[in-house]
């Protein structure tokens, strides 16, 4: 999936946050889809924020920007609530809105030029809470903090050792490093990666509101591929999962 807005280096706009569940959902529905790559297009930038051009129409006063930040945390939890692993591969900017859903995704690769930002406190707009709880689950409370009330930017180093990006790899590696990653949790068994991603999702507290871990935990032992998994290792080759 790709972020297309290049001349402004990938900024959101109101119609692009809109696109996010109905492509989120259809995703999810594709049983052919094991992972999902967020990026922004191009080699510019992943996302550089929400469109400021727009807040002078649609944000310009609290009911306008109600609905704006309403876009918003549909999209994020779009994202977040995909049952299937999204990675976002990030270069140079990753600000605002643009953090936000790299923050959605559960696992961030970025290139050592990505600069990541929150300028939420320089711009004098709110962040709704539910947004808020992805941003503190993905680097904890202290972080998000630092990160909101300074509105400062950091550079991939720091937000590796913050634990926003995973994975920090030279410009020119960033999609081969991306790709690996991808089809490293694509060979996995994809029941096991579902019922894990909602069972931490539900200890951090961002888990789908009709999402039964356990029960998902205990389709894995009932599945043909918990049968595949057995027969692979004792038989000491690669498995083939088919997600049943």
């Amino acid at each position: 999936m790709a972020i297309d807005n290049p001349s402004k280096h990938n900024a959101v706009d109101l119609e692009m946050w809109k696109a996010f569940p109905a492509l989120m959902a259809a995703l999810d529905r594709d049983p052919q889809v094991r992972v999902a790559i967020l990026r922004g297009a191009g080699r510019d930038s992943f996302a550089s924020g929400a469109d400021i051009a727009e807040f002078e129409t649609v944000r310009a006063n609290a009911q306008g920007g109600r609905l704006y930040e309403a876009a918003n945390e549909a999209a994020f939890w779009a994202v977040a609530h995909c049952s299937k692993p999204v990675i976002a591969m990030i270069r140079r900017f990753c600000l605002g809105g643009g953090f936000g859903l790299a923050l959605s995704c559960d696992l961030r690769v970025a290139s050592e030029n990505a600069v990541f930002g929150i300028p939420a406190a320089r711009l004098g707009i709110g962040y709704p809470p539910g947004a808020m709880k992805l941003v503190t689950a993905a680097v904890g409370a202290p972080a998000a903090k630092d990160l909101f009330f300074t509105a400062r930017r950091i550079d991939a180093k720091e937000a590796e050792r913050l634990g926003v990006v995973q994975r920090v790899v030279p410009d020119g590696e960033l999609e081969s490093a991306t790709q690996a990653l991808a089809e490293g949790i694509a060979r996995n068994a994809p029941l096991t990666i579902r019922a894990a991603k909602a069972a931490i999702d539900e200890a951090v507290g961002t888990m789908r509101p009709d999402v039964d871990p356990l029960a998902l935990a205990d389709l894995c032992f009932d599945s043909a591929d918990a049968v595949e998994g057995r027969k692979a290792f004792l038989e000491k080759r690669d498995p083939v999962f088919s997600g049943r």
